[in-house]
């Protein structure tokens, strides 16, 4: 069992009887309203997504599977390539299980796999990735802190809002649960 309030993208719930993963999931709070979770979910046999929407206390439940942690490796065409971080055995995920991983993962990441009946059936990724920025407009002099962000490309693609202040180079932390940026990468 889990709180609505805990659903995280990745993960495997049981709704109105049959299997589903989180594709993606945002707390909604609306001035005087109830808060709720506004989720949505793709079939893990059918493929089909739905939309749902839970209250943050609602309690769904969770079927038993194993979770296993895999390490990211490579994509071969439409496939992504984990290792089985026990035996090092080398399998081949496909691009629906993954969903948008691409844009988060560069290698030699640990995701934690969600396997029924030795299928992988959903993935969760880190929480927080640190990647590169490839591309964004200069800084401008003088610019300090402002509510002004620009957009930033990073070195998978992934287009995000970054503060005046970031430079091509610069190393960013981004949480892959929202896709927004956190803050610059220490040490780097």
């Amino acid at each position: 069992m889990i709180r609505a309030s805990e659903l995280r993208k990745g993960k495997l719930v049981s709704y109105n009887n049959d299997l589903y993963t989180v594709h993606s999931m945002q707390h909604v709070a609306k001035g005087n309203w109830r808060s709720y979770i506004q989720a949505r979910l793709k079939n893990i046999k059918t493929g089909q997504v739905i939309d749902a929407r839970f209250n943050t206390d609602e309690v769904l439940e969770t079927p038993f599977v194993e979770n296993k942690p895999f390490e990211y490796l490579y994509r071969d065409g439409d496939d992504f390539v984990l290792m089985d971080q026990g035996n090092y055995d080398q399998i081949h995920v496909s691009k629906d299980v993954m969903g948008d991983a691409e844009l988060y993962l560069k290698g030699n990441e640990v995701v934690v796999c969600t396997i029924i009946d030795d299928k992988i059936v959903g993935v969760e990724l880190p929480n927080v990735v640190e990647l590169a920025v490839v591309d964004t407009t200069p800084p401008i002099k003088g610019a300090t802190v402002t509510n002004q962000n620009k957009d930033a490309e990073l070195e998978t693609g992934l287009r995000v809002k970054v503060p005046p202040f970031i430079e091509n180079g610069e190393v960013l932390r981004i949480d892959t649960r929202t896709g927004e940026y956190i803050e610059r990468a220490k040490g780097k």
